[in-house]
């Protein structure tokens, strides 16, 4: 299953790793054979690895690429990766590891945003480029792999379940009690809204 978490401090505040830690710990059922924490100035992220594809330290998450510019934590299945890693490689790019991981990593280098058009698969992901000090978020077109995330202040947090945004102490359980009434109507939620206020599900 595995599961992603992190948060973005706008201010520029350095990430705290006990606070990435906690919310990784709060999604431990989703990756029981292993977990790693990320920490670059304000942004944190981190991981919990239910190993698949790649069984060996290789795959082991968060990933960074070899010239320790970009970062990723990534939960999903890429259908089309061994396609995909073929075509990176006549491009040049080198690999570490057999996991569909490393292969989202050098898609986003080597096409950026538009890598999202050559994935067939179930997958959400966050990648930091240390360089141009940005962060990226995204999911499949389904949702089948979902990403919520809230802002409170300047502190901007999304993870794989929104229960992993709440173990931050600067995030708290309110209910939205708008969101609550459109699902007693419709028996669901439509869009970005949650039951949890401030929180949302990535469209």
């Amino acid at each position: 299953m595995c599961g992603i978490a992190g948060i973005l401090n706008a201010c520029g505040k350095p990430a705290d790793l006990v606070h990435v830690k906690a919310m990784t710990d709060a999604i431990a059922h989703r990756g029981p054979d292993g977990e790693g924490q990320f920490v670059d100035g304000p942004l944190g992220m981190g991981h919990r690895r239910l190993a698949i594809l790649d069984l060996s330290p290789a795959g082991h998450q968060p990933m960074t690429s070899g010239d320790r510019r970009y970062t990723i934590s990534y939960n999903g299945e890429l259908y089309n990766f061994r396609e995909l890693r073929t075509e990176l490689e006549r491009l040049g790019h080198q690999f570490t590891s057999s996991s569909d991981t490393e292969v989202v990593l050098k898609s986003y280098i080597a096409w950026g945003n538009d890598c999202l058009h050559r994935f067939n698969g179930m997958f959400a992901f966050a990648i930091w480029d240390t360089v141009e000090r940005q962060l990226f978020l995204a999911r499949d077109r389904y949702g089948i792999k979902p990403l919520y995330w809230g802002r409170t202040g300047d502190t901007f947090g999304f993870a794989s379940e929104i229960k992993a945004i709440l173990a931050h102490p600067k995030f708290s359980a309110q209910l939205d009690k708008a969101a609550l009434l459109e699902y007693f109507t419709f028996q669901n939620l439509f869009g970005e809204r949650t039951l949890f206020k401030g929180i949302s599900l990535l469209p």
